[in-house]
């Protein structure tokens, strides 16, 4: 398995994919139709804030995006998101996605998401990616690793806690769990050696 910053353009219906796969439930409501969801992340996403994981033979099997005051992997802005949805469509979505919107901060380095192909998982992908977010963080010079987990989503929390995140604190997403679909979000925070 090759672990590797970015990806090629080649890449990006994957890793479109695999987000909608990871996500769609979450943001589906907001981001659909899957059809339109896949086209605007695949243009949208930005490799430099990727980290991801292929096979010997160059599958993508997962990605970890991390979010920086440079960006995100998922970096999108309202002219973005107007060119796939249209201005109306854009404005609400715009102001739905906001509530969910995590800031950075100087003291952590803020993991923006993991996703691992169906295939994939229970072979160490998301270790591997989250091992590899670790040494990201660290040679960027920061301590501390910091995610965001939806209650729902108790086999990732479980993964996370094994690779040393503790929960520190939880938020409650309040009457937009009609929207997304969870109640609340709790902050996990790894420290690194």
């Amino acid at each position: 398995m090759r672990i590797a910053l970015g990806f090629e353009d080649a890449d990006r219906p994957a890793v479109a994919a695999l987000y909608w796969d990871a996500f769609g439930e979450k943001l589906g409501r907001t981001m659909g139709p899957k059809d339109k969801a896949l086209a605007f992340f695949e243009t949208v996403m930005n490799p430099d804030h990727a980290i991801c994981a292929h096979d010997e033979d160059g599958t993508l099997l997962g990605v970890v995006g991390f979010k920086t005051t440079h960006g995100a992997l998922v970096g999108a802005g309202f002219s973005d998101m107007a060119r796939s949805y249209g201005v109306l469509g854009a404005a609400w979505r715009i102001a739905l996605l906001s509530a969910l919107e995590r800031d950075t901060e100087n003291t952590r380095f803020l993991m923006d998401g993991i996703f691992v192909a169906p295939h994939a998982r229970g072979r160490g992908v998301g270790t591997l990616l989250l091992d590899a977010i670790a040494a990201e963080a660290m040679a960027r010079g920061y301590d501390e690793v910091r995610l965001d987990v939806i209650d729902s989503n108790d086999r990732a929390r479980a993964l996370y806690e094994r690779e040393g995140f503790r929960a520190v604190a939880t938020q409650s997403i309040g009457w937009l769990r009609l929207v997304f679909g969870f109640r609340s979000a709790t902050t996990m925070v790894r420290r690194l050696a």
